[in-house]
């Protein structure tokens, strides 16, 4: 059974102050969710990453700062789009220290 079937059976026995609770919870663990960037461990150590690639927003985000135009990593990552890289800026910005870390430590290595 998956854990989202699971859920499903749970969620057809929590009564409708439990839902509400619980939709609640969901709607603050998804208030900083950033639409097109992801994190799963197991894909580059856990770091966000654009969906449907294996590159992190830590990477980009150094790229911009060498002076890498968005034209550029377009034509160097061409699994990415246009929105893409627009993701990743907001996503830098919302998680400013967490990039400079990412950097960091990644030029550390």
């Amino acid at each position: 059974m998956s854990a989202l079937e699971a859920a499903e059976e749970i969620l057809a026995k929590l009564t409708r102050a439990e839902k509400a609770q619980l939709l609640r919870w969901t709607a603050n663990d998804l208030s900083d969710a950033f639409p097109g960037i992801e994190s799963r461990p197991g894909v580059c150590g856990g770091e966000p990453c654009i969906v449907r690639t294996r590159v992190p927003v830590w990477v980009l985000e150094q790229a911009r700062r060498l002076g890498v135009s968005e034209a550029d990593l377009l034509r160097s990552y061409p699994t990415l789009r246009a929105e893409d890289v627009a993701n990743a800026w907001a996503y830098v910005r919302s998680h400013r220290d967490e990039i400079i870390r990412q950097i960091e430590e990644n030029e550390a290595d």
